[in-house]
């Protein structure tokens, strides 16, 4: 990061965007000028740390999105940081409705998980939380570390930190506490991870999961009042940045 700083930092990748039409040069940013009076001088001092647009390091992005039936809004997953074996999987899901029951389950020895299994993190996502917590990275079972396992594919609502490894998919939308089809997940349901193809699929009919939603309860929300209440209800989905909706 720090050479990436001394490189021109994110102004010159805002213009290197903006010469493309890829971000609206004209919207006027909080100091009164538009975005391109703010990035048009803007230079680059390192094209090994800030690659020319036609001098990519890799041929696709630092990050997928992945849609499918559980990811209606989409997810995403950092292909760099995941396992090659795992990036078309499919596997059998381990349930956890929140974060106290992961903390609860992961470690007894009799939780019915191999390292085949699609780990399932519920509830933690802009509403469940609330907040949307750096929860997404979730710890392997001592019982699969034990066999010299290292990764496995984990699904949830939540988000990690960058420098954080592993087939993981985060930030599912919409999330489970807005009644998402991630709440709607139950243990043995089978999911088919394809990063190539930018798929996430539950494998379950669409009757069985309107079943599943009839039947489905909001979680009733921790906070009564007070700002934490108005944001619990005003969050936009993670697709939508996380905003207040007014």
């Amino acid at each position: 990061m720090e050479d990436f700083c001394y490189a021109g930092g994110i102004p010159v990748v805002m213009k290197a965007l903006a010469e493309r039409g890829l971000i609206n040069k004209d919207i006027v940013a909080v100091n009164g000028k538009t975005v391109w009076d703010n990035i048009k001088d803007a230079k680059n001092y390192n094209s090994e740390v800030i690659r020319d647009w036609d001098k990519p390091l890799t041929k696709s992005g630092g990050i997928a999105v992945l849609r499918g039936n559980l990811a209606p809004g989409g997810a995403i997953i950092k292909p760099s940081a995941a396992t090659p074996a795992l990036m078309q999987h499919k596997g059998r899901a381990v349930v956890f409705e929140n974060i106290e029951d992961y903390k609860k389950k992961i470690y007894d020895p009799a939780l019915d998980i191999d390292e085949t299994c699609i780990m399932v993190l519920k509830n933690c996502g802009p509403k469940g939380y609330p907040g949307m917590a750096e929860v997404g990275n979730m710890g392997l079972p001592p019982k699969v570390l034990a066999k010299g396992i290292k990764d496995m594919v984990r699904i949830s609502d939540a988000r990690m930190s960058g420098t954080a490894y592993g087939t993981v998919v985060l930030h599912t939308s919409p999330e489970a506490a807005a009644g998402g089809p991630l709440a709607l997940v139950k243990d043995g349901d089978m999911i088919e991870l394809d990063v190539a193809g930018r798929r996430l699929h539950l494998d379950v009919s669409d009757a069985e999961l309107a079943k599943r939603k009839a039947a489905w309860k909001a979680p009733e929300p921790e906070f009564k009042s007070g700002y934490q209440r108005l944001y619990v209800d005003h969050v936009l989905q993670a697709d939508r940045g996380a905003d207040l909706d007014f």
